[in-house]
């Protein structure tokens, strides 16, 4: 197995994460208010308020006439924030909920870019034992579950120009085994769906397919993950086949909306 994925500090500090948090939100999603910030960190609207105030201070946000917050000069992917990452956590964070209702796991919704992938929407479970949110954050796309299911989108040729040895040559111990990779991608392809058995984290078992638009191209991945302990092989069917529901649902959606 690979080295784990990022767990949290030992002595983490709210107010740095929040406000990291915060930042991510504005760089993806474009105008924000105070309520909505305050909402989604799970903070009273004065916290929010405060958390904004700084980020407008160092330029990682700026306040527009309508006094919305906005993605600052130092967070230069703000040129693209109100793009097809907003919409589809959007569109995508009422199927996430209804999968959760069903199967009371923790739901992601994630997108590729080269090798990485970045969890837009994350639904927790009510269980008290469950996999934490981590949207916002980005890990390898060959560990994760979307990453995977995303990968597998690519010919032959375009894997091996996302994984070529020259954009590792300072980092070769990140470069995934490609003949291996290709195999794996091959199983995949036939299957539809990707079961991601602790291959980035101890302990932990995600299942996803794909999100596609109207012309069948993959836009994202859908996935639920849930402690080791808590899966049941005999159930992966009836699990994909919510899955698949929810994506197909959130296919219709978008189809509509963009």
């Amino acid at each position: 197995m690979d080295k784990p994925l990022k767990t949290p500090p030992p002595y983490p500090i709210a107010s740095v994460d929040h406000a990291l948090r915060a930042a991510t939100i504005l760089q993806m999603e474009g105008g924000t208010t105070v309520s909505q910030i305050a909402e989604r960190l799970g903070v009273a609207r004065s916290t929010a308020h405060r958390i904004l105030a700084m980020l407008v201070y160092r330029d990682f946000a700026v306040q527009d006439e309508d006094r919305l917050y906005r993605a600052g000069p130092v967070l230069e992917l703000a040129a693209h924030s109100q793009s097809l990452v907003s919409r589809l956590r959007a569109a995508a964070l009422p199927h996430l909920h209804r999968v959760v209702d069903l199967l009371d796991e923790t739901a992601n919704l994630t997108v590729r870019t080269g090798d990485t992938a970045r969890f837009i929407a994350s639904v927790e479970c009510r269980q008290a034992l469950r996999v934490g949110s981590r949207e916002g954050m980005v890990f390898p796309a060959h560990r994760t579950t979307a990453g995977l299911l995303l990968l597998a989108e690519l010919s032959d040729e375009e894997l091996d120009e996302v994984y070529a040895p020259e954009r590792y040559r300072d980092r070769p111990a990140d470069r995934p085994d490609l003949a291996r990779l290709h195999t794996e991608l091959k199983r995949l392809r036939r299957n539809g769906f990707v079961v991601n058995k602790e291959r980035s984290e101890r302990g932990l078992i995600a299942v996803g397919v794909p999100v596609r638009d109207r012309d069948g191209t993959a836009l994202a991945g859908l996935s639920v993950s849930m402690p080791t302990v808590r899966y049941d092989p005999h159930r992966l069917q009836p699990l994909v086949a919510t899955l698949d529901a929810a994506a197909r649902a959130l296919e219709t959606d978008l189809a509509e909306r963009f």
